[in-house]
Formats: structure tokens, sequence, C-alpha cells
């Protein structure tokens, strides 16, 4: 593939794209951060509806939760997950939502006779069922999907929810592309037998839409079979990035043929280090990476891609690739893929890294680790990660007891936004609105979709 030269700064500040993303506001980070000073103290008020804490000056409404009837009839499911927003018609946005859920039997599904999901699931089903991906015995066992959300910002309700992919399993995490679609990603690897008809492992292509929308649930195979965790598209050349779910996983990059068609495949590579063959970056045993330190990239081609053995980062370390545990949410801003490692670090409490492309006649970029916890009050075991407005990392943490959201500023200086105390399930999904007024995000289980607004210009609430 031949690459055309881009200054990518001058690039990003003129693409345009419906979801935060890419480039982090690029608009606002062109101009003046928001932020102009941080104040570090660990004060948040008090919900007393016992939902969570926010910093003074904050609001949330729950704009959906787990069994609301929504518009194509079928059920609010459980397990809410990786989400990203895009720009609607004039003050409308839409939500694509991931359910992170598997095979019968399971709690919370949108299917079948239970009815969390909802009594009228077999005439919809009788009707959509082409649209499945994995059909057993005329009927479907696999019930992660994702639902869409139609929501007003100026109202503030909701205008329309509906399933927009079915069929699928354990749909973890994914992300937005710059071609405004949203890639769901399984984080199983089921092989087709027992109540599964087909091989799981693979990305799904969502298109979101203000009207009730059911998408042709197509496997991305070229992607590679893992479990998948999360996706981040770099807009300049729309290299697509992705983690995977294992204490031995890979970082994994794919070159689509067509720039906007995955489905046409592509090539998948495997991230190396230039002065290091096959590296564990856990830091578990050996303190091998430091925070800050930069270090040369290669990638390698993998081949047999579709691997039926789930054989696919092992071969990729037995060629050099580096071992980066449990990768789980991924954003790119700013040049930089920023991606998690759940229970990186000495402590097991979690990194962040992120990668650079800079092809030059030594490396194709460098790779850092960016931050790593020391202290579970600090932050413990980071999953989904989000860019703000105003350039900071916003990490949702997926630990024991209640979950934060957790801010990290571009010196790396951590600070809270959220705190679950309505349960102790996870935070997940955290994306801004378009216009950098509303955050979203959900509480895992059951499921509950937040909107979150405030003075986020005057944030000062760092622990």
């Amino acid at each position: 593939m031949i690459l055309k030269k881009y200054n990518r700064k001058e690039f990003i500040k003129k693409i345009s794209v419906v979801t935060l993303g890419f480039t982090a506001f690029s608009k606002l980070i062109a101009s003046k951060p928001l932020l102009d000073k941080i104040i570090f103290n660990n004060s948040l008020i008090n919900d007393p509806k016992g939902i969570i804490n926010l910093p003074e000056g904050f609001t949330y409404k729950i704009i959906s939760q787990k069994n609301d009837l929504m518009d194509d009839g079928l059920r609010v499911p459980n397990a809410a997950d990786g989400m990203a927003c895009f720009q609607g018609s004039k003050n409308n946005i839409i939500l694509i939502r991931n359910h992170e859920l598997g095979h019968a039997p399971v709690i919370g599904n949108a299917f079948s006779n239970n009815p969390t999901f909802g009594e009228n699931f077999n005439s919809y089903f009788k009707k959509n069922k082409t649209k499945f991906y994995d059909i057993y015995k005329n009927k479907t066992e696999c019930f992660g999907c994702t639902t869409s959300i139609v929501y007003n910002l100026k109202t503030k309700k909701i205008k329309k929810q509906y399933l927009s992919l079915g069929g699928t399993l354990v749909n973890c995490s994914g992300g937005p592309t710059p071609w405004n679609t949203w890639i769901s990603c399984e984080e199983t690897v089921k092989k087709n037998e027992g109540k599964v008809s087909k091989n799981h492992g693979y990305n799904f292509e969502v298109k979101p839409s203000e009207k009730i929308y059911l998408s042709n649930a197509k496997p991305l195979k070229d992607m590679g079979r893992f479990r998948h965790e999360a996706i981040a598209v770099d807009p300049i050349n729309n290299f697509v990035y992705q983690t995977e779910d294992r204490e031995d996983g890979l970082f994994y990059r794919f070159i689509p043929k067509s720039k906007t068609k995955l489905i046409k495949g592509g090539k998948l590579q495997g991230l190396s280090l230039v002065n290091f063959r096959g590296p564990d970056c856990s830091n578990w045993k050996r303190q091998l990476f430091k925070v800050g330190e930069k270090h040369r990239v290669r990638w390698i081609n993998l081949d047999n891609v579709d691997s039926l053995k789930d054989d696919l980062r092992k071969r990729g370390r037995n060629r050099g690739c580096a071992i980066f545990t449990r990768g789980e949410g991924m954003w790119f801003a700013e040049d930089y893929v920023y991606f998690t490692s759940t229970n990186g670090g000495k402590d097991k409490l979690g990194q962040i890294w992120r990668y650079r492309h800079e092809p030059d006649s030594n490396s194709e970029g460098y790779v850092e680790l960016f931050f790593e916890s020391k202290n579970k009050d600090i932050l413990k075991m980071p999953d989904n990660i989000t860019v703000s407005p105003w350039g900071d990392l916003v990490v949702s943490e997926d630990g024991k007891g209640h979950d934060r959201l957790i801010g990290i500023n571009k010196e790396g200086q951590p600070y809270m936004i959220a705190k679950n105390i309505f349960n102790k399930s996870e935070f997940a999904g955290a994306c801004f609105s378009p216009n950098g007024k509303v955050l979203f995000v959900n509480i895992y289980k059951p499921t509950m979709t937040l909107a979150i607004e405030g003075p986020w210009k005057n944030l000062k609430n760092p622990i």
C-alpha cells in the first residue's frame, strides 16, 4: 500500500468527524485548551439518590436502563459495555451501545422467552432473522448485541431506541470509525458447537441511524479471530488498531484494502519492538518499561488470521511480537493511539500505553508507557477509555469495590470525575457528545446509561 504524505496536525485540524474519538475534539484542541489549570483535591458531592457521585455543579440523568421497552418492541438488555456517540440531525445524537452477553442460558438477554429482552421477540425474530449472525435450529442462542439510542440534546429525551445488531456473542467494546460507523467486538472464540452454529471471535460493523435499523451481521474475518476488546482508527490512513483481552495478548494493526470498507479485507499485523524480541510488557516479573520511555516499533505480518485454534497471539509472540496483558479500551487522539492494560504493572493495578505512527528508516513509530498505577486509590484496573474535549483521558475502572471515572491529564496526573455508589459494577462506554457538553456512560449491570452535564471547563476534582 502506498500512503500519501500528510502534515498530520494540519490534516487533523481540517477533517470533519461526527464522533469525538479520532481527533479528541480537534477544533477545540487546536485552540486554547479548556482547562487552564487543574487543582488536585478529592471531593465529590454525595448523590442523595444513591447512583453516582459527581463534582460540584455537575448533574446526571438516567436516559435508558435494563428492561425499558424499546421502539422495536424489544426490551433493553443487560450488560451495557462499549459505546460511541454520533451526530444526528439538528439536536439529535445517536449512541450505539454494546451488550456483553453470551449464549443461553443467560440472564438479561433481549431474546427468547426471557422477559428481560421482551415478550415480542418471537415475532420480531421471524421478520428479521436473516440479519442475525448466528441462528441455531431456526432461533438464536447468541444474545450478544448492540442497541442504538436516538437522544435529543435540547429536550434531553430519548426519541428512539432499538436493537441494531444481533446474533453475536460477548460484545465487549469496540470503537467508532472516521466514516461514522461503530465496530462491535466479540470477546470470545467460541466455536460452532453446542448451541451455536458459527464460529465467533470477530468484529462487526454497525451503522448509526435515527430510524429503527437492524444491521446485517457480517463478520470482518480479515481483522482476525481472537478475544477482541476494542478498536481505534487513525483517520490519516485509516489503520485500525486492536486490543486483545488475554494476559498474553498482542497489540494489532489492520491495514484495510479499502479505507472505508473493512468487509473487503486487508492485512493484519502485530506490534514488535526494535530493541526487544517478544517482550512481556506487563512489568510483573521484570521492570522492563518505565513511564515516559519511547520504544521504536516494527510491525510483523501475521498469517492464518482466522485462527481456528485460537493461537494467533502465540504465533505472533514466536515471531517477536510484544505481549500486553489484558489489552482493553483504546482511543485515538492527537496522533496517539491510547490503550489500557487492565492488570499491567508491578502491582497489577493497570497500565495505559500510547502508540504513535511515525514511519522512518529505522522504525514505524514508537510505543510508550504513559501511566502505570501503583496505588489502588489512584487508579485500579483501567478498562474503557475516551478522550475529553480538553484533551485528557477519561478512564473507566473495572476493579473491586465502587468503581470510578478517572481523568488523567497530559502530564499523567490523575483526578476523579465520578464514582458509582449504586453498586459495585463497572463504568463502561464513556463518550462525549460532539458538542462536548454531555458525557454519556454506562453502568454495566444492571444496564443503566447516564447523561452527565456540568461545567467541564472548570473541572477541578483531581485525586
